[in-house]
């Protein structure tokens, strides 16, 4: 399998294949949002979108990064979001870089939304397409964040090495500028359990698969066999 591991400006054409990784934490947060019941996420282009849509769908749930706002029902936080209830829900999410990246590669013919806790998963989809080749879209820091890049490689070996042990990806991780900012306070709408719940391996057992609907990017999640027959991580 031929891969790229590439920052948003750095994507000039489009990928057959996109895995979009953004490790702390849109797209942690939006596997916590399927496990907490979740039907679908909606990616929105912006802040603006994302509260039109929340004022057409009231029942619809808005999240977005930093401190809360008026309009929006919660913040992009794993350890804030497991407690709500979203069963049969629909989600709009707007981040700094995770939604950012999967918009910009919306026309490859699979785009994949990934972090450490669907890792396993997601590695196990790209190996049942069998596909040629596979483009990382690093989100954060314009591609230079160590904690998504980190997390994209692991997914790269992973898919064609299924014992690869995640220890050392998972100390890049920890040890990057976000875990710090999250862990310090830097950053706002952030709970204590942040950045432990982002470095969690494969806690849930589905890729998230994100499509074109209508004039919507709507990531969806895909149920993946037990990795029981995989060696640890």
């Amino acid at each position: 399998m031929d891969t790229r591991f590439l920052g948003i400006p750095d994507l000039v054409e489009v990928p057959s294949v996109a895995v979009v990784v953004d490790v702390m934490r849109a797209f942690t947060v939006a596997a916590w949002a399927f496990a907490q019941g979740a039907e679908k996420i909606v990616l929105a282009e912006s802040l603006d979108e994302a509260l039109a849509l929340k004022a057409r769908h009231p029942d619809w749930v808005a999240l977005k990064d930093g401190p809360p706002a008026p309009g929006f029902d919660t913040v992009n936080s794993p350890g804030l979001l497991r407690s709500i209830d979203l069963g049969g829900r629909t989600v709009v999410q707007k981040t700094t870089a995770g939604t950012v990246g999967a918009l910009a590669v919306k026309e490859a013919s699979l785009v994949l939304c990934a972090s450490f806790v669907v890792a396993g998963a997601t590695a196990g989809l790209l190996r049942t397409r069998e596909s040629d080749s596979v483009t990382f879209v690093v989100t954060g820091e314009n591609g230079q964040a160590d904690e998504d890049l980190a997390c994209a490689q692991y997914i790269a070996r992973r898919a064609t090495e299924a014992g690869t042990d995640a220890a050392e990806y998972l100390r890049r991780a920890a040890e990057s500028r976000a875990a710090a900012e999250l862990a310090e306070g830097v950053r706002q709408g952030v709970h204590a359990d942040d950045v432990a719940l982002c470095l969690e391996v494969d806690r849930f057992p589905f890729a998230m698969v994100a499509t074109s609907e209508g004039s919507l990017m709507v990531l969806r999640p895909r149920s993946m066999p037990s990795l029981t027959d995989e060696e640890p991580v």
